[in-house]
């Protein structure tokens, strides 16, 4: 998973459980077993399940055989993928199939919620991202308005143009009230994604160049 590993896996295993709930007992068990397994054993930030069969059957209370069983039907699915071969006095070692987990769990999530719906949908988009131009290929904002997000978007334009033209620059003032600063966003995705993964680098931008900045809205335009 690495970075945003923390913040991805709660939804991950929400995702997998939803999914599991509206299946039967057999479905219920397998992904129950997965969601221990990932608990208790994963390596979130090096996508990395190393782990005996033996100490596997004690974690699900089951023999050696079913566990060889189960993680069977688990790579089968996608589920999960195997990285390295066990050996003798070494373990195998697997990573998690995220997006085939992504794939087979997706009719679970408008359940769970529309915003959480909208955020994962965010997040594969995330994880897809075409590197952009490099600085010189990005043209900087106009400041000609003076205003406090015209200088955040110079800021931001400065520090990482490419998420800038992604992601920011289409961004515009919609209102200010108090310390509630409100962008409007071309499209609810837009919005959804900037407001899930990038406000906090947005109010840290703005409130360098107005201090009387205590939070940043970004909505739909229209």
């Amino acid at each position: 998973m690495g970075r945003g590993a923390a913040a991805r896996k709660y939804d991950l295993l929400t995702a997998l459980g939803a999914h599991a709930l509206s299946q039967d007992r057999t479905e219920q068990v397998l992904a129950l077993r997965l969601m221990t397994l990932i608990t208790a054993r994963y390596n979130w930030g090096r996508d990395e399940l190393a782990v005996g069969v033996r100490e596997i059957a004690r974690l699900w209370s089951v023999d050696e055989r079913t566990v060889k069983r189960e993680m069977a039907k688990l790579r089968a699915r996608g589920w999960v993928e195997l990285t390295r071969a066990g050996a003798r006095g070494r373990v195998a070692e697997y990573a998690l199939g995220i997006e085939r987990l992504m794939q087979d769990t997706r009719p679970g999530w408008e359940r769970v919620g529309p915003d959480f719906a909208c955020r994962l949908d965010a997040g594969e988009a995330d994880d897809k991202v075409v590197p952009l131009p490099i600085r010189g290929e990005v043209p900087p904002p106009d400041l000609s308005g003076g205003s406090e997000w015209a200088l955040a978007q110079a800021l931001l334009h400065a520090e990482e143009p490419g998420l800038y033209a992604s992601w920011l620059r289409a961004l515009t003032r919609d209102s200010r009230a108090g310390g509630r600063l409100v962008l409007a966003a071309p499209s609810r995705f837009h919005a959804a994604y900037v407001q899930t993964h990038l406000s906090a680098r947005l109010l840290a931008a703005c409130r360098d160049v107005d201090g009387g900045v205590s939070e940043v809205t970004v909505i739909a335009a229209g």
